[in-house]
């Protein structure tokens, strides 16, 4: 049974939900809500995310198995497709509930955040329109938290273009260690197309941009830390540059990826109300 669990808990795709998780929390701090509120925020973000991981192992796992993936446990025989299926539908069915606690708008948002992924998942990521789902599930996803606000607000335009560059970066660098697996089971999308390189600086260059807007933001040169949040996360764009030229693809630049998008949701808590629009 512990197995089970193990396995189940590792289809997910506990990093990066993990990650998005928490900067969907911290975006509610951001904006003052209540701890009620700020609890339901996590859980609604976080069973999307987690429906997000398990249909992504579900709907891959005769690919995954094909190509022999060690860290897929649908493809190693520890969990069978169909539980991660049912998985699925109950964490996507569990995030729609939630939601609506924080209202129709911040629903809505919702809905469209993690259905993004449910259509990439479903084949947009064998096309080139493949970053699509991320730019709009990132960008969205501090709509989330603004409309979840009483009255509900939407976000800065800024804020919107910080998250798709970041859902973008996520993308371009998610896959690169995958792509030859990827193509000899048919699918290409963007990244396939680009190629290592072209997609590992893209992705970090658009990190970089994405620091960029939230630390010139307007009035936001008023606090010193998002300088030097800026100039953080400018030393991990240009290694994951570096790391991209000098040797094959890994998982590494995808936690790079990650650790910016934490200094930057941070950052973008120091703005306070002036991420509203």
């Amino acid at each position: 049974m512990a197995n089970r669990v193990i396995a189940l808990a590792r289809s997910s795709h506990p990093g990066p939900t993990i990650v998005v998780t928490v900067v969907a929390t911290v975006l509610g701090v951001a904006v003052s809500y209540s701890w009620w509120r700020l609890i339901v925020l996590g859980l609604v973000v976080l069973c999307g995310q987690l429906s997000i991981g398990f249909s992504n192992d579900w709907l891959d796992a005769g690919r995954d198995a094909a190509v022999n993936r060690r860290d897929k446990p649908t493809a190693l025989g520890q969990i069978s497709p169909a539980v991660v299926r049912r998985a699925a539908f109950v964490a996507a069915a569990a995030s729609v509930a939630l939601s609506l606690l924080l209202g129709p708008p911040a629903a809505i948002a919702n809905l469209l955040c993690f259905g993004m992924g449910w259509a990439y998942n479903l084949g947009l990521k064998s096309t080139l329109a493949s970053i699509v789902p991320y730019l709009l599930c990132f960008g969205l996803l501090p709509a989330v938290a603004t409309l979840g606000l009483v009255p509900p607000r939407m976000p800065a335009a800024w804020v919107l273009a910080a998250g798709a560059l970041l859902g973008a970066a996520a993308h371009l660098t998610n896959v690169l260690p995958d792509l030859e697996d990827d193509r000899s089971t048919g699918i290409r999308g963007l990244p396939h197309v680009m190629g290592a390189r072209a997609s590992g600086i893209a992705a970090f260059v658009c990190l970089a941009v994405a620091g960029g807007l939230v630390a010139f933001s307007e009035g936001s040169l008023r606090n010193p830390l998002l300088v030097i949040g800026f100039a953080l996360g400018l030393a991990m764009a240009v290694t994951g540059i570096v790391l991209t030229l000098a040797r094959r693809p890994t998982r590494l630049l995808m936690r790079l990826i990650m650790a910016g998008a934490i200094v930057d949701v941070v950052m973008l808590a120091l703005t306070g109300t002036s991420m509203l629009a």
